[in-house]
């Protein structure tokens, strides 16, 4: 064999197209372009201006507690309590600030009081949750399960106590505006998003906790004998998970003007299905705040052109279903080539 013979056969293969595009962190913003252009040509409204911003708020909440969820997918976890901690949130936080006799009513920070509230109830949820997860060794599947059935409960319980509605309503404009406002055409909500998705990815991407995060869900035990402190670094993610849900119930409940048990009760599979369309691995130890942001982009647009398309619920929630399935067929095979190489 000569030198020229040697050196071409230590050149590693190029991989096939198919598998290189498998394996792109574009290949769900590519499939969101290519979704869209087709829908365009069914229902042209789609690619209307009103529609586009509607799109980007519906987007916000759900891409904050996405962003939760994925710190909780990155450690091989999974947070169930996501909706319940949206409506047990938005009770309590309305019910500080409500003219409802709220607690912190004329007080003149009735909505410093109940943002803080609000992320109160998640730091406390997401703090049972990581604790029982890392404490006891339950798991986190059980764990989130359990707290998801209390809370959607107790959350429907705390607003028949505090008002004989099944709402808490009259809340503060400036709050609604959180959820409502625009600014130069553009959601007050995305100026919230943007600097919860920037501390994230800085976490993620430039902190000791990041790589401590990414190495426990590639491997606990090897990460454990590196000296990673595993347990903490799973209970600050269900903590994290936790707050991210509070805050996207802070962009719902201003959104529909009032505080309601029933708060995000349908999009637990928006939320999972979101991050792991994304690129984020259910295996643990993959994932990224971008691909996040493309996983809540392409079921949005979904979302939107089914709703335009006028299908019944039962329609548009099969259709999501099978996505999301899909997309965790897709996260296997990703899974699988990465491990073989």
């Amino acid at each position: 064999m000569t030198s020229t013979d040697a050196t071409i056969a230590s050149r590693p293969r190029a991989q096939p197209a198919w598998k290189r595009l498998l394996l792109s962190e574009y290949l769900v913003l590519v499939l969101t372009v290519l979704y869209f252009a087709v829908m365009w040509t069914i229902v042209p409204e789609i690619a209307a201006a009103d529609t586009l911003l509607d799109i980007l708020s519906a987007m916000m909440p759900l891409l904050v507690v996405a962003i939760g969820q994925t710190f909780v997918l990155i450690v091989a976890g999974i947070d169930l309590s996501a909706p319940s901690i949206i409506a047990m949130a938005s009770v309590v936080g309305a019910s500080v600030m409500t003219g409802d006799a709220g607690y912190a009513n004329g007080t003149g920070f009735e909505i410093i009081a109940g943002i803080l509230a609000f992320i109160a109830v998640g730091t406390v949820i997401g703090t049972f949750n990581g604790v029982c997860t890392t404490r006891f060794s339950m798991p986190a599947f059980i764990v989130t399960l359990t707290t998801m059935m209390f809370f959607s409960g107790a959350a429907i319980w705390y607003t028949t106590v505090h008002t004989d509605a099944s709402s808490i309503g009259n809340l503060p404009r400036g709050f609604i505006e959180i959820g409502q406002g625009r600014v130069m055409g553009l959601p007050v909500s995305l100026a919230v998003v943007i600097v919860v998705a920037g501390i994230a990815h800085f976490i993620l991407s430039r902190t000791v906790y990041g790589r401590w995060l990414y190495a426990v869900g590639l491997n606990p035990k090897a990460a454990a004998v590196s000296g990673v402190p595993v347990r903490k670094v799973i209970f600050w993610a269900f903590v994290i998970s936790g707050v991210c849900a509070a805050i996207s119930s802070i962009l719902y409940t201003g959104r529909l003007e009032t505080g309601t048990p029933v708060l995000g009760q349908r999009i637990l599979l928006d939320v999972v299905g979101a991050a792991v369309i994304g690129g984020v691995s259910l295996f643990g130890g993959k994932g990224k705040i971008l691909w996040t942001i493309f996983g809540v982009l392409f079921l949005t647009v979904i979302d939107k052109s089914l709703q335009l398309m006028g299908l019944p619920i039962a329609s548009v929630f099969a259709i999501k279903g099978s996505i999301i399935l899909a997309a965790a067929i897709i996260d296997a095979q990703r899974h699988r080539l990465l491990v073989r190489g």
